[in-house]
């Protein structure tokens, strides 16, 4: 049924949503802890469809905060090879395609098909198979092990790609590999097998991390468009409500931990997000050892 404390409750979700989807800290890891403190009162088909589209506040933060870097197109109201030859400048406006930024959307559409595949295919598979603490919680540990030891070797090495345009296709392709790893096994968290994948690359930290917010665009809104269309429940006001609450909240600290991430990585490395991970997975094993 619900009540309208679940709209509080989505706060909560929110903000949990904000902080780990973009942090290399497993979003999982925190929300199946938060579910079994903190659950919604409202059907189990409801609150699966819940924490997929929740994610449209998140990656709409990355739309707004990188909007000049992923639109293509640039409006243009001046001639300037008219106003370079003295001539007066039509005023007439026109659109103007930046082939850099196409050619960044192809390579990440091309890192997104793996995961593509897998998922449409074998989605409710993958979520009955290894949807479970155990695997979240041993997913967290490695994952945070595999990010003090790629950081340890990366110790003194100069990253080759610091720019979007040193992405290549296979790069690209490879990064998609990596993510496939997150979305099979719960608890990997896309943006952290993303960002070691790029790491492992070449790229620098920077780069790795804002790769993997453009990544999460297309491969966020569509895991949300599936989940709404094959969604067979019924909607109310409160359930609206509780939706539009969790993704408001989620947009809203979003955009402060992107700024915080990029801010943190131009002067340290992740280092401190694999003992993170460690920490989290083993409070995660302590607790369903004994509930």
């Amino acid at each position: 049924m619900g009540s309208w404390w679940d709209v509080f409750r989505s706060i909560i979700y929110g903000i949990v949503e904000g902080v780990t989807e973009w942090l290399p800290v497993s979003s999982t890891g925190h929300l199946i802890l938060l579910e079994k403190w903190l659950s919604l009162e409202l059907s189990a088909e409801y609150f699966s469809m819940y924490l997929v589209v929740i994610q449209l506040g998140a990656i709409m933060a990355v739309v707004v905060t990188y909007w000049k870097s992923l639109c293509p197109f640039i409006w243009r109201t001046k001639d300037t090879r008219a106003m370079k030859s003295g001539a007066k400048a039509p005023n007439k406006r026109k659109i103007v395609l930046d082939h850099n930024i196409l050619t960044m959307w192809l390579k990440i559409l091309v890192a997104c098909v793996p995961a593509a595949i897998v998922g449409v295919i074998f989605d409710d598979h993958i979520d009955r198979i290894f949807y479970n603490p155990w695997v979240v919680a041993a997913a967290l540990i490695v994952v945070g092990l595999i990010f003090i030891f790629v950081e340890k070797k990366l110790v003194g090495v100069n990253p080759v790609l610091t720019q979007m345009e040193d992405i290549s296709w296979r790069v690209a392709f490879l990064i998609g590999v990596f993510q496939l790893i997150a979305a099979i096994f719960p608890g990997v968290s896309r943006s952290g097998a993303t960002i070691i994948g790029g790491l492992i690359l070449g790229m620098s930290r920077t780069l790795a991390a804002e790769f993997t917010f453009y990544l999460a665009v297309p491969v966020m809104f569509g895991a949300s468009f599936l989940k709404l269309v094959t969604y067979k429940g019924s909607w109310d006001l409160l359930g609206i409500m509780v939706l539009l609450t969790g993704m408001l909240v989620a947009f809203l600290v979003s955009l402060k931990i992107i700024e915080f991430l990029i801010n943190f990585i131009r002067k340290h490395d992740f280092t401190v997000f694999g003992y993170y991970r460690i920490a989290l997975g083993l409070i995660v094993l302590l607790y369903f050892s004994f509930v």
